[in-house]
């Protein structure tokens, strides 16, 4: 199928907090034609965008013809979070919105497509909370939930995390790539950093090898990404506000998926998750991936991804 961007144009959306404007919601699709094989909606992390797959695929090593998202089998549709600027469309007033009010979009554009049913609704990290989101507003919407290294709410250290992020955002010196070298500490470990760079010097640049890594990311985000964008997103993580009793509703088959050593999102909060719906007799599994590289292993540790996720998209 061709993974052109398209669009759908939500009219007159009121924000939560009553704010009522016009959103130009892109997405892409991949795989079979829409209609003729099961739909697999996944909601991109948050520096990504809906070009899952394919060439420039974020997660092309999971979502492809013979992957565990098989093209050949399922149709993928990806959004992008409205403001994200992928499609060159930004928001001023980021502050209007929530997590639920992004959720709220995505229902709106899969209602506007005739989507009725997913086979399988798959988040990483802020994408996860959206698919959270998505499942208690419409509680029939998902025959499987996989949220990704995320939980339902914003805990406090996260909170805290995105201020420090949010007074980086408002400095007047490089502020984006200041925020992106502080993301990286929070989506990485030490014995990531310590393991990779071990104190190394880089003798053309007189500087910590560690040191020019967080630069590079620093410098790259800031060609790539906007501003604007960055601070809505990190509005966004400050702002997932769902609550424990919804989600005694969603009848999906529920797959959480956690990384041992993420500092983003810790794994006992995730497994208290697992804890809380288990004991309300929901169907639920808990999977874990080991690694050392914290938050960002959903990104990099793509065989331990496969053998969980290959068996819930076999049996179908």
């Amino acid at each position: 199928m061709e993974d052109k961007l398209q669009h759908i144009n939500i009219q007159h959306f009121e924000t939560k907090n009553g704010k009522v404007l016009d959103i130009p919601l892109s997405y892409q699709l991949f795989g079979k034609e829409l209609y003729s094989a099961p739909i697999v909606l996944i909601n991109h992390a948050l520096t990504g965008n809906s070009d899952v797959a394919g060439e420039n695929g974020w997660w092309k090593s999971l979502v492809g013809e013979e992957k565990v998202v098989d093209t050949n089998k399922f149709t993928i549709i990806c959004f992008n979070i409205p403001g994200n600027g992928f499609d060159g469309f930004f928001i001023d007033n980021y502050e209007d919105f929530t997590v639920q009010d992004i959720a709220s979009i995505f229902l709106q554009g899969l209602k506007k497509l005739n989507i009725e049913k997913l086979f399988a609704l798959v988040g990483g990290s802020i994408g996860g909370s959206i698919g959270w989101e998505m499942l208690t507003l419409q509680n029939d919407l998902a025959e499987r939930f996989i949220p990704i290294a995320t939980d339902f709410k914003t805990s406090d250290w996260l909170h805290s995390q995105c201020l420090v992020q949010k007074y980086l955002l408002e400095s007047e010196d490089k502020p984006l790539e200041k925020a992106r070298v502080h993301a990286m500490l929070c989506y990485r470990t030490p014995e990531s950093l310590n393991s990779r760079f071990n104190r190394e010097i880089d003798s053309e640049k007189q500087i910590l090898k560690s040191h020019d890594w967080l630069n590079f990311h620093g410098k790259r985000l800031n060609e790539r990404f906007s501003l604007k964008a960055y601070k809505l997103v990190n509005h966004l993580l400050m702002n997932i506000n769902g609550k424990e009793n919804e989600l005694e509703n969603i009848n999906a088959e529920i797959h959480l998926v956690s990384v041992d050593s993420d500092l983003f999102y810790p794994a006992f909060e995730i497994k208290n998750t697992y804890q809380f719906l288990q004991n309300k007799n929901k169907n639920v599994q808990y999977h874990e991936i080991n690694s050392i590289h914290g938050h960002d292993a959903f990104l990099m540790e793509y065989e331990q991804l496969n053998t969980i996720l290959k068996p819930i998209f076999l049996n179908r």
